[in-house]
């Protein structure tokens, strides 16, 4: 059976403040570059769904529950060590065959990705 996963990639809060694009680095350009050459291969297999870099948590919006009903407020909800960076959807056979892809991103980026089933029709 297929069944879509969730990689979530996450990196510290320093290094991500730090990560301006007046200070690229040429060991995250090649680390990128390898990754992006990785993902080729997924597309390929036809394992790759889709993946997105997510904009800096400072520029995020928290929506919760409140005494006066919904409220929006601004950055993340909670201080974070590590923030989340990045996501990527991927199509596999089994739990094994996410984990060794997560696996060889990490290698690649060297931080930390979170494996996640997504639920599609079995979350109704």
């Amino acid at each position: 059976m297929i069944m879509k996963y969730l990689l979530l990639g996450y990196t510290p809060a320093a290094a991500w403040d730090a990560a301006v694009p007046d200070n690229e680095n040429e060991e995250a350009l090649a680390a990128f570059a390898a990754y992006q050459k990785f993902e080729a291969e997924l597309r390929a297999t036809g394992e790759f769904v889709s993946s997105e870099g997510l904009g800096h948590p400072a520029v995020s919006v928290t929506v919760q529950k409140s005494g006066d009903g919904v409220t929006a407020t601004d950055g993340p909800y909670v201080e974070l060590k590590e923030v989340l960076a990045s996501f990527a959807v991927i199509d596999v056979a089994d739990q094994e065959r996410a984990v060794e892809i997560a696996g060889r991103i990490v290698q690649v980026l060297g931080e930390p990705i979170e494996i996640r089933p997504i639920m599609g029709d079995d979350f109704a």
